[in-house]
């Protein structure tokens, strides 16, 4: 494993940010952790990054403990925050030559392709730049060198619908290298469902669900039909049930089209033009977090 952490908690006062939190995420894997404010994302990330400690548990990157990191390790990893502090009095292209002596496997040719489709200007002063624009920078100069990990801490905060798409072009321009794993916090779930492989949800510092892209894909659908039948039990496996005769309406969350129709109808039976439609990830993750973690 890339990352694994066992039992991690974080305690602030009262608060627990995250509780007992086991993740793993494999090499070459692109993991996105999803959640609402303050679900613990962005404070995982911090314990991963040995930028704050945890209360308890333990955090591993490479197979070495998160406080241990050295030279060696922090050469491999890249680490992106929305609230990245950047020398404000350097130009981009200054910032660049500063962090290409720290990295032996920096990449101009890389980093010129990276400039251009970021759209950047090297002789912009970077405390001139808005705050979409310094995230650009910062990302630039953490793709440049090739890392073998990337994390990523709310990566498309302040950037326009462009920007973010020139972002997920340049990740996916590393994702084709088998050695390229990443880990991104986000609630903008629409701009990375063509990036990631997996997925993780915390909800109050817990994980209530780690998935291949794949699987949630192929087991939930949105399904419709028609029926007379006022108010029944719903299936266990059903989110957001909606029933208003004629019209049902929930999300299928164990998806066989082969049995669709009977597990509809031994619930409603008089259940007629049953319809299941694909959903996406964002639409998934909706369904989640309105629904008892009982239903996952």
């Amino acid at each position: 494993m890339i990352i694994q952490t066992e039992k991690l908690h974080k305690r602030y006062g009262r608060t627990e940010a995250v509780a007992g939190l086991d993740l793993a995420v494999p090499k070459g894997c692109i993991y996105a952790l999803f959640g609402p404010n303050a679900a613990g994302k962005s404070t995982t990330l911090k314990m991963l990054m040995n930028l704050i400690k945890p209360t308890s548990g333990s955090a591993q990157i490479f197979g070495c403990p998160s406080q241990r990191l050295g030279p060696a390790e922090l050469q491999r990893i890249a680490y992106v925050s929305e609230n990245q502090r950047l020398p404000v009095e350097m130009t981009v292209r200054e910032l660049f030559d500063f962090c290409r002596t720290m990295y032996p496997a920096w990449d101009d040719a890389f980093l010129d392709a990276l400039i251009s489709r970021l759209a950047l200007d090297p002789a912009a002063r970077v405390g001139n730049l808005s705050r979409g624009t310094r995230m650009k920078v910062a990302l630039a100069s953490s793709l440049a060198y090739h890392p073998s990990l990337l994390v990523l801490d709310e990566p498309f905060a302040g950037l326009d619908p462009a920007m973010r798409a020139n972002v997920v072009e340049s990740l996916l321009s590393q994702a084709g290298d088998g050695d390229f794993s990443a880990i991104i916090a986000t609630h903008d779930i629409d701009e990375i469902d063509r990036v990631v492989d997996r997925v993780g949800i915390l909800d109050r510092g817990r994980l209530v669900l780690d998935e291949s892209v794949d699987s949630l894909l192929g087991r939930f659908r949105r399904v419709v039909a028609r029926t007379n039948i006022a108010s029944q039990a719903p299936h266990p496996e059903w989110l957001g049930v909606e029933c208003r005769p004629p019209a049902l309406s929930f999300v299928e969350t164990r998806f066989d089209a082969a049995s669709l129709g009977e597990r509809v109808r031994a619930v409603f039976p008089d259940a007629e033009h049953i319809d299941a439609a694909p959903m996406s990830l964002k639409e998934i993750f909706i369904a989640i977090a309105q629904s008892p973690s009982t239903n996952r």
